[in-house]
């Protein structure tokens, strides 16, 4: 039977760790009870992502999508003389076909970058082909600023800056991450207009709308003391035995200065501490946890998949995500710690850094960036001094606030953007 109601998102999708992954499994998950039909996740072949040198979940620890929803990983176009755009010829080909199928679809990009860009370019084919019934939501993250445009704007690239902007607001509806996104956004693009007379910055703040990640809560809320006993055991960890820190392992994360902190603390000589994920730092880690003496303290966990991450979360005596502004990135949202307010457990250390506020509001302790003394002081205070009541207050508090970014709400607020407002009847 064909497809009435098509949903197509293009995104750097699992076994990738990132959040934005996440995401678009969960937008997935609840288009399917939104009258969507046929969902695809079309994404990048692995060999790719391997080749690409991104952080990778074990492949036989991703969990497996509901039935209605297809992943595609369209194979590349052409030989060894197109060095680069082979991967994306695919992506684009492919979409092409979708959108000129005759089904009506709805095309959502994470990341302008290469995404946004495959999808508009697929969108003017299919158009000029005949007829196509596709409506495009293109969504700005953090890294399509810092790693892309305000790169191009600080080095006078002004080709490449005014190309991803022009992409962005050619989609039927452009959304950011965050507030903080957004005006993110809207300084660079302001920056370009006043090096070129160029009139972005005006459109953006016309045009963008705030669209938070979607969480999918239920992994979290339906955790059991047993399920978490089990797991921790797995691991050879307590419950409120470990200080956690579960996210990439790359410097703007703030690796180091956690492990500064810990290290001559009196949490270490109380509760351990673990450091779960991978990235381009782990080499780093490794030397420094050893430099300081601590590996019989610190757990280095690169192969958690996405069934234990809930577990590891609530049975943690804190949560440390000590993330700080890079040239190259800067923390515009921060889902692992929406995870973790609804996970329950310890309370939250993080650093007001760029659009972590919106994400654990006034719910989290939060320290300066680059500060393992004030780190130090808090993790202390949190491990050693509080109360079994302070913390379930504060859990209380967290999980309440976290519930917003549930993933069905963030879908129909994001999708609403998208259905015609009714015409009043004279």
């Amino acid at each position: 039977m064909k497809s009435t109601r098509r949903l197509v998102i293009v995104v750097r999708a699992d076994p990738v760790i990132c959040g934005h992954s996440g995401e678009a499994r969960c937008l997935a998950e609840v288009a399917l009870t939104r009258g969507f039909d046929d969902v695809r996740i079309v994404t990048w072949p692995l060999d790719a992502l391997e080749a690409a040198g991104l952080p990778l979940k074990p492949l036989d620890g991703v969990l497996p999508y509901s039935p209605g929803i297809t992943v595609e990983r369209p194979d590349p176009v052409g030989d060894y003389r197109v060095p680069d755009g082979r991967y994306l010829s695919g992506l684009i080909g492919r979409l092409v076909e979708l959108f000129t199928d005759g089904v009506p679809t709805v095309a959502m990009s994470l990341y302008l970058s290469p995404h946004a860009i495959a999808v508009q370019e697929a969108v003017q084919v299919a158009r000029s082909i005949g007829p196509a019934q596709v409506t495009t939501i293109a969504e700005a993250v953090g890294s399509d600023i810092t790693n892309v445009v305000r790169e191009c704007v600080n080095t006078g690239r002004f080709g490449a800056a005014a190309h991803i902007l022009s992409v962005y607001l050619a989609a039927d509806h452009c959304v950011a991450v965050s507030e903080y996104t957004r005006d993110l956004i809207v300084a660079s693009a302001a920056t370009l207009d006043a090096m070129h007379g160029t009139t972005f910055a005006q459109r953006c703040r016309e045009r963008i709308a705030i669209s938070y990640p979607a969480v999918d809560s239920w992994p979290y809320l339906s955790l059991t003391d047993d399920r978490i006993t089990e797991t921790l055991t797995s691991r050879g960890l307590s419950r409120d035995g470990y200080v956690l820190f579960l996210s990439r392992i790359a410097s703007a994360k703030g690796v180091d200065d956690l492990i500064d902190a810990y290290a001559g603390s009196r949490s270490a000589a109380r509760v351990q501490l673990v450091l779960a994920g991978r990235g381009p730092h782990e080499a780093d880690v490794r030397a420094r946890v050893t430099a300081a003496g601590l590996d019989d303290r610190v757990h280095i966990l690169t192969d958690v998949d996405d069934a234990e991450k809930p577990a590891l979360m609530a049975g943690s005596a804190a949560f440390v995500l000590p993330t700080r502004e890079q040239p190259e990135f800067v923390e515009t949202f921060g889902i692992a710690l929406v995870e973790k307010a609804l996970a329950g457990g310890g309370p939250i250390i993080t650093c007001p850094t760029g659009g972590v506020p919106e994400a654990v509001g006034d719910t989290a302790q939060l320290v300066p960036p680059r500060d393992p003394v004030a780190l130090r002081n808090v993790l202390d205070e949190i491990v050693c001094d509080w109360t079994p009541n302070q913390r379930t207050a504060a859990e209380d508090r967290a999980r309440a606030h976290a519930l917003q970014f549930d993933r069905t709400q963030v879908f129909d607020r994001l999708f609403a953007l998208t259905t015609p407002p009714a015409v009043p009847v004279a």
